[in-house]
């Protein structure tokens, strides 16, 4: 009955979700009618008054269907299809329970709870919005619920029954059996998601003409929280794929990855775009269209994932049909709101002006430049998908990124780094240079040094490393001649943020330049170099673990003249399903990582290494925790300021 419980709570929940629609459509449309009487403004409230709690209770069905589903899967109840074909009874507790979510079905109901929780929440403590807003803004969001509930019941049922029950489940893809699968995937979903609320509240905005800087005070904390939890799920995934997948390093460009870097960029852009809605009551068209181009990227990259067009170890759906619902939803959702974007655009009244050398022009400058990378991103991820269609089978991979995208996010660094010294509306060039020269002076002599230092560093490398140098110092700029204590936290926010982008860049750029690789095959008791470590295979020795069965290498590794460590990088083997891993041993110093597989014997007694030494990789993912660490002070920041406006506001 469990799994029936789970199917009722979101058959209830779907209902709901019409039902919200009808009481706000109805409410907003008898409020707003020329006819009206006491008796229609009446009913109107009574309708409005229902929306807020049928959200909330629609958000607690939708969760405890979730719970459910993860329930059947901790229970290894085979009569459940989805855990048949998912789940095997040895597996671990942990692979259970994150197996709830490693599949299809799975998780687009993670897709939908994190969607109704945000309505709920949306619902719960939203109070700073024109009421009309916000309920058009609650009926758009429950109109998108409503689409995938649809896709849900009728072609991806997560509670369908198996008769009769298996015997045994086919288990899990065992490269998702990682701690990775335990918050990857939900991290990244709630900011996936979470941009379903600034869509809405863009909709919201067109449909009540209420575009201006309250309207953006409301939406950016929810901007700036689906920002926080995607830099945090990029990030992981990031690491994850490196050290499960031996992906490139830091970023492979595979389709599925670039499907969560895509509304990245569009939220990043979007987030500087609110603030100057916010603060200085400019760009409004610009920041309703980036709403609805953010969403649209979480569409796009949900389509990609689920629709069953690209193989990928992410990529768990392979049912046309299912794609083909997913690619009508997007082309209703988006083409419904770039339609209204149309119709109502015109209406919207032009925010204050600026002058080009200004903070907002800055900004302007910024979200160019992550429009232009993001339109890169898109057509290198969706060429080879139409060109597939066309019947020519091609590749486009980091070559292409790497020489298109590269530059302009480094002309994007510099961007950054000039940006927060210019003052709001209007400032001149040469103070902008004096602040300036500081951060340049530091790039030439850091680039001075690497040249001298590591002759034949790539261009691309070395500018990297120069601009994530002029980057971090100009970052704290900001603070300089500033008293510390009395200095917003949201200012504190931003400088950290920006601080992780320069850290990030150093780590990307120094993995691109300096980063060692050796295949060998050794035999027992035979050192072999790689960058300052010397790796001698001690032995091979059989392991066993809760469902699986490995060869596991001892290697002996010791850097000049510093203490021996050991690493036992794994060749493992699952039964269910029968698939051979590779499972690397990393090692982490100061300045690096160590990265060991072990591959196949060769015959003569031998045994494959990969062997990879890559300086400051590190930095990469230390700096995608202080960007999300930023966001969140920028987060606290702003809330408390609005708070504490409030309070004095109800005291005048």
């Amino acid at each position: 009955m469990i799994a029936e419980a789970g199917l009722a709570a979101l058959w209830l929940a779907a209902a709901l979700a019409l039902l919200q629609l009808v009481l706000s459509a109805g409410g907003l449309w008898l409020g707003r009618d020329a006819r009206r009487t006491d008796e229609r403004i009446a009913t109107a409230a009574q309708l409005i008054a229902g929306v807020r709690p049928v959200a909330i209770v629609q958000g607690l069905l939708v969760a405890f269907a979730f719970a459910m589903l993860i329930l059947v899967f901790v229970r290894s109840d085979m009569s459940v299809l989805l855990v048949a074909s998912n789940s095997h009874s040895a597996k671990p507790l942990m692979y259970k329970i994150a197996g709830a979510w490693g599949n299809h079905e799975g998780s687009m109901l993670l897709w939908v709870t994190v969607l109704a929780i945000a309505g709920g929440a949306i619902a719960l403590i939203e109070r700073r919005l024109n009421e009309a807003t916000l309920i058009a803004t609650m009926g758009a969001q429950a109109l998108i619920a409503l689409g995938f509930y649809g896709f849900l019941l009728l072609s991806s049922n997560p509670f369908a029954r198996l008769v009769p029950a298996a015997a045994e489940g086919q288990g899990l893809n065992p490269l998702l059996q990682d701690p990775g699968l335990a918050f990857h995937p939900p991290t990244l979903y709630f900011g996936y998601v979470g941009l379903s609320v600034a869509f809405s509240f863009a909709v919201g905005a067109l449909v009540m003409r209420d575009v201006g800087p309250a309207f953006a005070r409301a939406m950016r904390p929810w901007v700036l929280g689906s920002w926080i939890f995607l830099t945090l799920g990029i990030t992981a995934g990031s690491y994850w794929a490196y050290y499960e997948l031996g992906w490139g390093g830091w970023w492979f460009w595979d389709p599925v990855e670039n499907a969560s870097l895509m509304p990245w960029l569009a939220a990043t852009a979007l987030l500087h775009s609110v603030t100057v809605l916010a603060t200085r009551d400019g760009l409004r068209s610009w920041t309703i269209m980036l709403a609805v181009v953010a969403f649209s990227m979480s569409m796009i990259g949900t389509f990609l994932v689920r629709s069953g067009i690209l193989t990928s170890v992410h990529a768990f759906a392979v049912d046309p049909e299912r794609g083909s619902f997913i690619l009508g939803l997007l082309i209703f959702y988006i083409g419904g709101a770039l339609a209204l974007f149309g119709w109502r655009i015109g209406s919207v009244k032009q925010g204050t002006t600026f002058e080009l050398v200004s903070r907002e022009g800055g900004l302007v400058l910024n979200n160019l430049l992550l429009s232009v990378i993001l339109g890169i991103v898109l057509i290198g991820t969706l060429y080879p998908i139409v060109a597939q269609a066309m019947g020519t089978q091609l590749s486009v991979g980091p070559p292409f990124f790497n020489k298109t995208a590269g530059p302009i996010a480094l002309a994007l660094v510099a961007a950054m780094a000039a940006g927060p010294l210019l003052r709001w509306r209007r400032d001149d060039l040469g103070p902008l240079a004096v602040k300036l020269r500081a951060p340049i002076a530091v790039a030439l002599l850091a680039m001075l040094a690497i040249l001298l230092l590591a002759p034949g560093t790539g261009i691309l490398p070395l500018l990297g490393l120069a601009l994530a140098i002029a980057l971090a110092v100009a970052s704290v700029a900001p603070l300089w001649k500033r008293n510390l204590l009395r200095t917003p936290l949201f200012t504190y926010g931003m400088v950290l943020a920006h601080l992780g982008i320069a850290v990030s860049l150093a780590g990307m750029a120094s993995e691109s330049a300096f980063t060692r690789e050796r295949l060998v095959a050794v035999g027992v008791g035979q050192p072999t170099q790689i960058g300052p470590f010397t790796v001698t295979l001690e032995g091979i020795a059989p392991r066993i673990g809760p469902n699986w069965s490995a060869l596991e290498a001892r290697l002996r590794v010791q850097r000049g003249d510093d203490a021996p460590f050991v690493m036992l990088p794994q060749s493992r083997y699952f039964s269910a399903p029968p698939t051979v891993t590779s499972e690397a041993a990393i090692d982490t110093v100061f300045d690096g990582q160590l990265y060991t597989v072990l591959g196949q014997p060769d015959g003569n007694g031998r045994w494959q290494l990969r062997l990879w030494w890559k300086p400051l990789v590190t930095l990469i993912w230390a700096g995608g925790v202080l960007i999300a660490l930023g966001g969140m002070l920028a987060l606290v920041g702003r809330v408390r300021r609005e708070r504490k406006a409030a309070l004095r506001e109800a005291w005048a």
